[in-house]
């Protein structure tokens, strides 16, 4: 658990005056453990995948909803990026401040340059409510979509929405 990295989320949404709700659990390190833990919560939940392009230069955090299938393949033809491969752990430390089993999108926090850019799943703007690891997979913080987008905008990084889903190539 890491409490410091959790504290600064929330002062940051704090900050903001974003509303949000913490719930703790054992690091869940994959979908389907965290599936067990996420039923009781009343959000959408979402995976967040963090890739580099082929040379390294860019950086992309692709948030899509947590039962949505897709295919690395199919995100490259969506995307219109390059090939993309999935960044070390070395660049997720670099540029969101994370371990793997904690990238969420308040992992920005830490991209002072506003070096990454996201891709986020269209069909999330329909949730009400949404969840995400506070930089620390012991835990799951649920906010408003809304308030979200306000969060991502607050720290300057661009994004767009995407259907990542493989059957509509």
């Amino acid at each position: 658990m890491d409490i410091a990295k959790r504290e600064a989320v929330f002062e940051i949404l704090k900050k903001l005056d974003i509303d949000f709700e913490v719930f703790e659990h054992p690091p869940l390190d994959t979908i389907e453990i965290a599936l067990k833990y996420w039923k009781d919560i009343d959000a959408v939940h979402c995976k967040n995948l963090f890739f580099r392009n082929h040379k390294g230069r860019k950086h992309y955090l692709v948030i899509i909803k947590d039962t949505t299938p897709f295919s690395i393949h199919s995100l490259e033809k969506k995307l219109k990026q390059g090939k993309l491969t999935f960044a070390s752990e070395k660049r997720l430390l670099k540029y969101l401040g994370v371990k793997p089993g904690s990238v969420s999108p308040f992992g920005l926090i830490n991209d002072e340059e506003s070096h990454v850019h996201l891709f986020i799943d269209k069909q999330l703007q329909l949730a009400s409510k949404i969840s995400f690891h506070p930089n620390d997979n012991t835990a799951s913080l649920v906010l408003n979509y809304s308030d979200l987008i306000r969060y991502i905008e607050s720290r300057g990084n661009t994004y767009e929405f995407i259907d990542p889903s493989p059957k509509n190539d």
